[in-house]
C-alpha cells in the first residue's frame, strides 16, 4: 500500500490511496509518537480524522486509504491538521473518482 498507492501531501498529512483490493474498502491512521508526543493529542487526532472518515464513508468506499502525520506538530496544531486531513480526503477522493471513470 505504502509503495504503489496515489499519494496527496499536504503540509502536515500526508494521504495514500488506492483501490480496494478487498469488496469494501479500509482506513489506516499512522500518527507516531515524534509528530505528537501526548497520547491525548494523537488520540484526538485519531478522532477528528476517523469522524471526517465517516462522513466521507460513501466516496471512500472501493478505496484503501491511508493518513499519515508527517512532521512533528506543536499542541495546538492539533485540529489544524485534522482539517487539513479531512480537505485532501475529499480531494483524494475526488482524484480518484475522476481516475477510475472513463
Amino acid at each position: 500500500m505504502f509503495r504503489d498507492g496515489a499519494r496527496f501531501d499536504g503540509r502536515q498529512v500526508q494521504i495514500i490511496a488506492k483501490p480496494a483490493a478487498l469488496p469494501v474498502g479500509r482506513f489506516g491512521l499512522v500518527v507516531g509518537r515524534k509528530a505528537l508526543r501526548r497520547a491525548v493529542d494523537r488520540n484526538r487526532f485519531r478522532r477528528l480524522v476517523r469522524e471526517a472518515f465517516r462522513g466521507a464513508r460513501e466516496q471512500t468506499l472501493p478505496y484503501d486509504v491511508i493518513v499519515r502525520l508527517k512532521a512533528p506538530l506543536p499542541r495546538g496544531a492539533v485540529d489544524a491538521a485534522a482539517r487539513e486531513a479531512a480537505d485532501l480526503l475529499a480531494r483524494a477522493v475526488a482524484q480518484m473518482a475522476a481516475r477510475s471513470t472513463p
